[in-house]
């Protein structure tokens, strides 16, 4: 996407509409200026993968990738960016988003799917062949499994930057409801006061099958204490 930008110096005034910007790389910086609406439009579309033709008024044309852009926080909007210029035919590493497509078998079941990576570092063989996007198809996970770095399906020419065991997408089993939580917490507990001693096995597997409640039990335990203990008194 093209980009027309008139030059600027650091202490030079903004014409209204107009924001600061720089473009790097090890051997050369170029500032100039950008008309905010234009940009704002252009990023939206292009983000940080989108490879911008950047035309200074009256000098070069060159392509970049945006480094950074800084916001407006209250109006969201962007007041200053950055730039890096690139070469045409040269690799390059890139963070690019992951997105899924199909509802897999692990949700219709009940489970919930995790995307656990949102980039993925790779390395195009030019900045013209950099993937908007990686979609990964869930439709076959079920609950357990798990998609890594390695298996996601990348366009001809593109590496994997990083760990290629790292998982990018899991599918996770259902969520506990308020019940069972609770229940799973009281069996804890439980366990707990049997290992010390606090309560007896029949009463434990009592309150476990709904039988008796927790406290019921408790209650017993101490009765029964007390009653040994006025026993051994007499």
């Amino acid at each position: 996407m093209e980009l027309n930008a008139t030059p600027r110096t650091s202490r030079q005034k903004l014409a209204e509409g107009m924001i600061p910007a720089v473009a790097y790389n090890k051997d050369k910086n170029v500032s100039f200026a950008l008309d905010r609406k234009a940009f704002d439009r252009a990023f939206r579309t292009q983000s940080t993968t989108g490879l911008f033709d950047i035309t200074v008024e009256g000098g070069e044309t060159f392509p970049a990738l945006v480094k950074t852009v800084q916001m407006d926080k209250r109006k969201r909007t962007p007041i200053h960016v950055d730039f890096y210029m690139v070469t045409y035919g040269e690799p390059i590493e890139v963070s690019v988003p992951v997105h899924t497509k199909g509802k897999s078998q692990g949700e219709v079941q009940g489970g919930l799917l995790d995307t656990v990576v949102h980039n993925l570092a790779i390395i195009a063989p030019g900045p013209r062949r950099i993937p908007q996007e990686l979609v990964v198809d869930v439709t076959r996970l079920n609950i357990g499994d798990h998609v890594t770095a390695g298996q996601v399906k990348l366009p001809e020419g593109v590496k994997l930057a990083g760990d290629a065991d790292l998982v990018v997408i899991s599918v996770l089993p259902p969520r506990m409801s308020a019940d069972e939580a609770a229940a799973e917490t009281q069996a804890a507990q439980v366990a707990g006061m049997v290992a010390a001693g606090e309560l007896s096995e029949e009463a434990a597997e009592a309150v476990l099958e709904g039988d008796a409640s927790l406290d019921e039990v408790k209650a017993e335990a101490a009765a029964a204490v007390e009653a040994e203990s006025d026993t051994k008194e007499d």
